[in-house]
């Protein structure tokens, strides 16, 4: 096809906002990068969407809200660029991961990809999981092609390390089709969880409660000995795979401290598992700003 102008969407497990990028493609190279930007959700909108997360309450509803804040993305994207819906192609709609149990083969992403098609006049690609996690598949991580589309021409074997809400790896070989990705553990989710609910904050900014506390070195030995750790990729994770059971009695500083060194080791974990040692890393996502801080 000719180029075109395109939007991808995505609203990660961090449950921070919409990430939203604009590109130009003839549908096999990209042409031309257009402007990115990240429109924030509220804490109220916060708050509701993790009240359906494993698939509870007010789904519909949702729902609803989650795709008109899509179609607002898209518009505000493409103000910024100089550019109208008429000139837009195609917008890939990723949604909102509130379930994810590939070993039920089942998965679920909310977004109206009709009703966002309807509020643009664009067509929608959306519901990108389902149909792999259906037969088998994982559906998870989505991005090991681009990252390697991405990283042509540096040396090689090479990582990239996706700290979201659940941490993600993509081990890109030597050779063109050697790829292996998959899910790491925990990101930046459990530690978002525990922060918001002991000082009300969104994240723990820049690592400040982490560097200032000590991990509790048994409750991680029994996260750590979870059968996850021990599977071969490909696999992936739930989002709430993992609570935060056992932290209670810890402050705030410690309990920060162990969910940080429980994401760290789990990347460990994993590295162990890659077919050879990176030569380099590329570290990247919203986590890795606190991630690197602490370091």
């Amino acid at each position: 096809m000719s180029d075109a102008w395109i939007v991808g969407l995505m609203s990660g497990t961090s449950l921070d906002g919409i990430d939203a990028a604009l590109l130009r493609s003839d549908g096999a190279t990209l042409r031309e990068r257009g402007p990115a930007a990240t429109y924030p959700y509220d804490a109220a909108f916060r708050s509701r969407l993790r009240g359906v997360l494993g698939g509870r309450g007010a789904v519909a509803a949702v729902e609803r809200e989650l795709t008109l804040r899509h179609a607002e993305a898209v518009l505000a994207l493409l103000e910024r660029a100089g550019l109208t819906l008429r000139d837009l192609r195609l917008v890939g709609f990723h949604g909102q991961t509130i379930l994810h149990a590939p070993e039920r083969r089942r998965t679920w992403q909310l977004g109206d990809g009709a009703l966002l098609a309807e509020r643009l006049g664009v067509p929608v690609a959306y519901d990108f999981r389902s149909a792999d996690v259906a037969a088998g598949g994982e559906g998870a991580p989505l991005v090991p092609i681009y990252h390697r589309a991405l990283a042509a021409g540096l040396e090689r074997p090479l990582a990239v390390l996706n700290l979201g809400g659940v941490a993600n790896v993509t081990w890109i070989g030597e050779a063109e089709r050697e790829l292996v990705a998959c899910d790491c553990g925990p990101g930046n989710a459990l530690l978002d969880d525990w922060v918001l609910a002991r000082r009300g904050l969104a994240c723990d900014l820049d690592g400040g409660l982490a560097a200032a506390g000590r991990p509790r070195r048994d409750w991680l030995a029994d996260a750590l000995s979870h059968a996850f750790f021990g599977r071969w990729p490909p696999k992936s994770l739930d989002r709430d795979a993992f609570s935060l059971a056992g932290l209670e009695g810890l402050t705030d500083e410690d309990g920060a401290a162990t969910l940080t060194a429980f994401t760290a080791e789990a990347v460990a974990a994993a590295v162990r598992l890659l077919p050879a040692p990176p030569r380099r890393w590329l570290v990247t996502s919203e986590g890795a700003f606190s991630y690197l801080a602490r370091d």
